[in-house]
Formats: structure tokens, sequence, C-alpha cells
């Protein structure tokens, strides 16, 4: 059976079920699958303190419950007891941290990201670390020095990426949400693949601190979870300014998120919706993503929303900045992986260039040494950078595109992958 926050945060209250329960039932799940015939290598590892916590968070409930506040206390911890997954990128204080690439072997986390918490301080448990693309470059968890991620729902197929571990523990039930991370559908990706809900939040809403660096001006921490709702009471836990990260803000109105409620119909007769024919056009737009697709329009006209047709040209530049942008930053984010600063040394004793040489060529994956390649060619003095700032205004003119549309339109409807 599914459990959503809602239903176990009840079951917690009426006393139906342990936090601790709920925390050997994922770690049984757990090493159960990794004794399958294909195992899903979600999680990489449980942390050792996950079921001492969930005790701490049952006796909680119980003082609670004996002395009549327990509702006042669930209003504080509104995820007290819950465990939730963590990829393998975002820091948990004395835990391990790699970003499944071998480069960071052995690396231990010295603090805890700002999200992580501020979800412990609304009472809920990191229940592990989970498996990702390597530094979070790619999109299907295939480039991780652990091996692949498989989809829960047939394990023939990949969970996509680069979040592949913490949507997969979640979509089989491993886990009751998951914390990722994304710089271009490294969220959404996964949980379209995986037939859950997946959200990346506007830049800012979520603060980066902890968090390793791929492209810094487009990475953001991301929610996984079975319905909006077991989203939405994350989020609103998570979202905040944080003096660690200048570019984090305040989200509007978060309070309601705790209490999300679908809309009504005649609020549904008021939608606007928008589909970018770029998006319909797309080249190699698989026949079975597009009849869908088609599906999820009709329902919308349906249920009385106004759906319309536009265009937007700039799209079609939005993949080549994207990679412009991201692989600039990304090549100037890893070169503190040298081996000195950070990263597992390998010294033959044969001088700095040799060490840094030989630490990065045996520590970094084949997709990431492209990606670092690419970024340093489009850095170099041939270029002075005037690529990067081309691909900088080209992405700001999608955005002051975007948001003239939403002047207009309520909600952008689109694939979520062409294949």
């Amino acid at each position: 059976m599914i459990y959503t926050i809602d239903e176990t945060r009840k079951a917690l209250k009426k006393g139906e079920i342990t936090s601790k329960k709920l925390i050997s039932d994922s770690i049984e799940n757990f090493e159960n699958d990794k004794n399958s015939r294909i195992p899903l290598n979600a999680f990489l590892e449980m942390y050792d303190d996950a079921v001492t916590k969930a005790e701490c968070a049952d006796k909680e409930i119980e003082e609670a419950r004996k002395n009549g506040t327990l509702d006042k206390l669930f209003e504080e911890k509104p995820l007290l007891g819950l465990p939730f997954a963590v990829k393998d990128n975002i820091s948990v204080k004395g835990k391990k941290l790699t970003c499944a690439s071998k480069i960071l072997t052995g690396y231990v986390a010295p603090y805890n990201a700002t999200v992580i918490s501020r979800l412990e301080n609304a009472g809920a448990i990191p229940l592990g670390r989970c498996n990702q693309d390597e530094f979070a470059m790619g999109s299907s968890t295939e480039y991780s020095c652990y091996g692949p991620t498989r989809n829960p729902i047939n394990r023939d197929y990949v969970s996509g990426g680069s979040s592949g571990g913490s949507t997969a523990a979640v979509s089989a039930n491993q886990v009751l949400f998951g914390l990722g991370t994304e710089t271009g559908g490294s969220v959404r990706l996964p949980a379209s693949y995986c037939g859950i809900y997946g959200l990346k939040p506007t830049y800012g809403v979520l603060s980066r601190w902890g968090v390793v660096a791929y492209g810094s001006s487009l990475d953001q921490v991301g929610i996984l979870g079975h319905t909006p709702s077991d989203i939405a009471t994350p989020l609103s836990v998570m979202a905040g300014v944080d003096v660690y990260d200048d570019t984090s803000t305040d989200l509007k109105d978060v309070a309601e998120l705790r209490n999300l409620k679908a809309l009504s119909e005649n609020e549904f007769k008021q939608l606007k919706v928008a589909i970018p024919r770029q998006f319909l056009e797309t080249k190699g737009l698989d026949k079975d993503v597009s009849a869908i697709f088609e599906n999820t329009k009709k329902w919308f006209e349906a249920k009385g929303a106004k759906i319309e047709v536009v265009d937007l040209p700039i799209l079609d530049a939005s993949i080549a900045s994207y990679y412009v942008i991201a692989l600039s930053e990304a090549a100037s984010n890893l070169s503190r992986f040298d081996g000195i600063r950070y990263g597992n040394r390998i010294d033959e004793g044969k001088g700095y260039d040799e060490l840094y040489v030989t630490t990065r060529s045996n520590g970094f994956g084949p997709e990431v040494k492209r990606r670092i390649v690419i970024g340093n060619y489009v850095l170099s003095e041939q270029f002075s950078g005037d690529t990067y700032k081309k691909g900088m205004t080209v992405r700001s003119r999608i955005q002051k595109e975007i948001a003239a549309l939403f002047e207009n339109y309520d909600i952008i409807l689109c694939p979520t992958c062409p294949t």
C-alpha cells in the first residue's frame, strides 16, 4: 500500500503505527531488494542513526499524547517521525557524500545542508543516501560509480536522472518522500519515468547551502512524492531566505501549502492553459508520449480549462543556452576537485601537475570528463567568455518571454520528455 504523508501522520497520531516501524520496514524493504535478482539500487546506504531518531520521535509523540498536546506537536513538527531519502550530493552531517563519483570516495559531510536542517527541525528523519548520475550530470542514473538505478515499474528500464535513486526509492515505497536536485530536468525526468510527482521549485525558493554545485545559476533542490501534498508539506518547511545562500528568497503564502486543496469545478473552468507550439513540434517526440500528452490535454478540456497553442520561437534556443551555461559553470565548479583542495588524491610523487592529472583522470567518469572539456573550451581564451555571455543573454530573454506569457495564462503545459 502507498502511504502518503497525510495518511501516515494520522496513523502516527492515532498510535496505529510508530516511526520506528516505518523506518524498520523501509530498511527491511531495502535489504530484501539488495538480494533480489535485479536490485533496484536506489539507496546506496541506510543511515545507522535512523532507528534511534525514530525512537526519539515516538517518545515525543507518546509524551504529547499523555499531555493532550498532540495536535500542537504536529503543528510545530508537521513531518515528525517521517523518513525521507537524500540524494548523494546533499550534505548530511557525519554521513558519506560522494556525488556517485570515485573522486569523492571516503568524503564525509562536515555539516548539514540547510534543507536537511529544516526538515529535521520539522521532525523528519533522513533515512539514507541515494544513487544519482555522477555529479548530477546525466538523465538516466547510469553514469554512477555505483552502477545504474533500475526503474521500479520495469527493472529492465532506467529510472531517469540524475535524481533517479531518490525517485526510484519513493516509487518503490521504500520511503515516503525524497530530495533530489535539478539543473536541467533532473527531478522532473525521473519522476515522469517512475510514475510519481516531482517538483523543481523556482530558483531561490530552496537554499543551495550544503548542496554540491554543478551549474550554480541553474541548480535547485527538488522534491519527489506520491501526491502533490507529499511535495507541498516538505516544501513549506524548507522554503525561505537562508543567510548562507544569497540567492535564496521567501515563498509567498507558504503556510497554505500545509493544507493543499484541489481546485474547485469553477476554478478549473477559469484556468487558462498555454501549450508552446515548439514543444508539440519538437524533433524526436515519441508517438506514445504524444498520445499521452494529448489525453492529458483532453482531460484539462473536459474539466473546462481553456487551452491555447502559443508560439515561442526563443524556446528553440533553450537547449543550446542550457548546455553553454551549465557546462561552463560545471567546469569552473569542478576545478576544486584536484586532490589538493578536495578529492581522493592519487600522488605518485611526480609533482603537482602529475598529481592533478592523475587524480582527475582516475576520479572522474566519462560523462563528467566530457562536460568539463566542453565547459573549459567555451570559457577558453579563444572565446574570452563571449559564448557564455551569449548563453546568459538568451536565458534572460527566455525568462522575460515566459514571464510575459504568465501574465495571460495560469499554466504552461508540455511533455516532460520527448521519449
